[in-house]
């Protein structure tokens, strides 16, 4: 079966399952980077998410061998912040920073009615992790590769909602530690730890599909006023502590050390997960 598109962009493809059930692919070969572009492209494949009545559930994987997204592209981010370092740009959380592409777009995956399911096929990482989080379950293929929030390795703070969000997942203690210490997770540990749903044997679209299938068979409003109460109570995300978390992002973006350690990354090649192993 050739799926049907429902938007067909460079980084972002969504296609139909059948009317119920949509998959959306997320690429950016050869790293498997998420940038500026996959921001632009996830909205617009919201947009006909939201354009379509019928479907009940999302599959959100990646389009790319062992890349469900790596992480942000550092190369952008370092751009970025030399721009805003030669402004003179200082950040302080009494004057928030507003959202960006990537904040709306796991904001609305979150309010949606349908339900979202991370079906994690290879290295997730950073903003790609955090993305994962916006889903509502995440299940992961099991193979060779890391899942986790190891921005502190290169200065940085997860900035796309993962401080607010894991500590809502695993507790704070464990979020804590984990995110000081940059560390990274193997599928099976990220599943120990709480991190992911499940670990599944190859290919995980399939257990995604299944998952999928019972979901679209149950009573949408029923899924979508449980979805509502959880994340209203035990899963609230605190709009006050995602606004700090963005602007003190963009504090430690014009950081000299931070622009210097993510030269250092962009210099040398290695993994953003090394030193959190």
């Amino acid at each position: 079966m050739n799926p049907a598109p429902l938007f067909d962009g460079q980084r972002v493809v969504l296609s139909a399952h059948d009317e119920r059930i949509a998959i959306l692919r997320l690429s950016n070969p050869p790293e498997g980077f998420m940038d500026e572009h996959s921001e632009r492209e996830l909205a617009l494949a919201l947009d006909a998410i939201d354009a379509s009545p019928a479907l009940r559930v999302v599959i959100v994987t990646g389009g790319q061998e062992g890349v469900f997204v790596r992480h942000y592209d550092v190369r952008e981010l370092e751009q970025r912040a030399r721009a805003m370092a030669a402004r003179g740009l200082r950040f302080s959380t009494d004057r928030p920073v507003p959202e960006a592409g990537i904040h709306r777009c796991i904001g609305r995956m979150e309010a949606s009615a349908r339900i979202f399911v991370a079906g994690i096929n290879g290295a997730a990482m950073g903003g790609g992790y955090e993305v994962a989080l916006g889903c509502d379950l995440r299940v992961a293929q099991d193979g060779d590769y890391r899942i986790g929030l190891p921005e502190t390795n290169i200065g940085l703070l997860p900035g796309a909602g993962g401080t607010q969000r894991l500590a809502q997942l695993v507790g704070a203690a464990r979020a804590l530690e984990w995110m000081l210490l940059g560390r990274t997770f193997t599928p099976r540990e990220a599943a120990a730890a709480g991190l992911v749903s499940e670990c599944c044997e190859a290919p995980v679209l399939a257990r995604c599909l299944a998952l999928a299938e019972d979901l679209a068979a149950r009573h949408p409003l029923a899924l979508a006023h449980v979805k509502r109460l959880v994340r209203r109570g035990s899963m609230a995300v605190s709009q006050a502590g995602l606004a700090d978390e963005r602007t003190l992002f963009c504090d430690l973006m014009v950081s000299q050390r931070t622009i210097d350690e993510m030269t250092a990354f962009n210099a040398g090649g290695r993994s953003i997960a090394e030193r959190g192993r």
